[in-house]
């Protein structure tokens, strides 16, 4: 014998009172709601930044210690050429190189062409052994990728060389 299934009875919800309490919440949510003000959407720090002007002082014309950052018109590679202004400095640069066996070092060698971050650091590094008022400047082609200076400044501040100048043209 079959059971007889009841009819499901079915019911219809109305949705408009829903939407309409949907929207009356909406708007006063919308009235009462207050905004952040410049004051509070602003940064709770300041940056206070030095006032400079331009520099227009001269390179130092003693205990200088100049690194030229160019490109190499004939191999067309980029080297540091390091070079010390005090001819005695100059000197005892020239005979601790010669003793590091660093290439192409002589005694005699004025101005030395770096290659490698190793041979520049051991540069900064001896520089400040002899002459701990060294003045060191960068002095760097226009052309030349920022990497090259920061590799410079990294050599700078391993050995506490955090003061220096960059060589610039006055502009006309």
């Amino acid at each position: 014998m079959s059971k007889i299934k009841k009819k499901r009875v079915g019911f219809v919800l109305d949705m408009t009172p829903l939407v309409d309490i949907t929207f009356l919440l909406l708007t006063f949510f919308m009235f009462t709601a207050k905004f952040k003000s410049q004051e509070e959407s602003s940064e709770r720090f300041v940056i206070k930044r030095p006032q400079t002007v331009a520099d227009t002082a001269k390179v130092p014309e003693k205990d200088l210690v100049t690194i030229k950052i160019a490109v190499d018109t004939v191999s067309r590679d980029t080297a540091w050429y390091y070079s010390m202004l005090n001819e005695q400095d100059r000197t005892r640069l020239a005979a601790q190189m010669v003793a590091l066996k660093f290439p192409e070092a002589t005694p005699t060698t004025t101005q030395f062409k770096i290659t490698d971050t190793t041979w520049l650091q051991t540069f900064v590094k001896e520089s400040r052994t002899i002459n701990q008022q060294a003045i060191f400047a960068i002095d760097a082609d226009q052309n030349i990728k920022y990497r090259w200076v920061e590799h410079v400044m990294t050599a700078f501040r391993r050995y506490n060389a955090t003061s220096f100048n960059f060589v610039t043209d006055k502009k006309q």
